[in-house]
């Protein structure tokens, strides 16, 4: 079964259903549940077990990991999601981990390091962040390189994060990872191809297994994007297979 949870705002809760459109109209589904909720908080009781979710507002994935409470988790995303100020789609994860939902993480593929401010610190415990470029971070005065996907291999990469994760994992794919042209962010978006998000989705199936997966950020702009699309076909089909 697929779990459709059009939460958010109107264009991502349009663009949810839309995807359940498309989805049935090729043929690619047959059971489904639509599940909805005004606030994250109501999500955990409403969701069911299940393999896959279509969803929304990423907020969303911080109530289905509430529910089905997976020891570690990847985050394929443009963004880190590790602000730490309040609960919303940029500080799911935080919490995620603050509140031991999940006991580790990995987020692969960012372009977007949101800066630790005075206002708005970053989470970095129990995570690890493989970025999309080459990023730098402060360590004990000194600079030091993330591990990452333009400098290091994804076989590289796979390995160190199956070391801190284990073997099994919930998988969150935020489309926003695409580059602009895919047309599916909302807002920021990220520097991956499809076929380099493919690679990397690829190679988490091959080294790990995936109790469940969600589909991220799904709006309205799906429906005037045949870029967009393709992408989300393939994720999906390449996820459920």
């Amino acid at each position: 079964m697929v779990t459709f949870i059009p939460f958010g705002e109107r264009p991502n809760r349009e663009g949810v259903l839309y995807a359940l459109q498309l989805l049935k109209r090729n043929k690619l589904i047959d059971d489904y549940v639509i599940v909805e909720a005004s606030r994250v908080e109501l999500l955990a009781d409403r969701v069911p077990q299940d393999r896959a979710y279509i969803i929304g507002e990423h907020l969303a994935t911080y109530g289905i990991i509430e529910k089905l409470q997976p020891k570690s988790l990847i985050s394929v995303d443009a963004h880190t999601d590790l602000m730490h100020d309040y609960l919303d789609h940029g500080s799911w994860l935080a919490y995620a981990l603050e509140r031991r939902l999940i006991e580790r993480a990995a987020v692969m593929a960012p372009v977007l390091m949101i800066p630790t401010t005075e206002r708005t610190q970053l989470w970095t415990r129990r995570v690890k962040v493989f970025p999309a470029t080459l990023r730098s971070r402060k360590v004990r005065g000194k600079w030091r390189a993330y591990k990452n996907f333009q400098t290091n291999s994804v076989d590289e990469i796979m390995d160190e994060a199956k070391k801190y994760l284990g073997e099994e994992v919930y998988l969150t794919v935020d489309m926003d990872v695409l580059r602009p042209e895919y047309k599916i962010a909302r807002f920021q978006h990220g520097e991956l191809t499809l076929e380099e998000l493919l690679e990397i989705l690829e190679a988490i199936k091959e080294n790990f297994k995936i109790i469940a997966f969600d589909i991220a950020e799904i709006s309205d702009r799906l429906r005037r994007s045949r870029l967009g699309k393709k992408a989300f076909f393939e994720v999906f089909q390449l996820l459920m297979g």
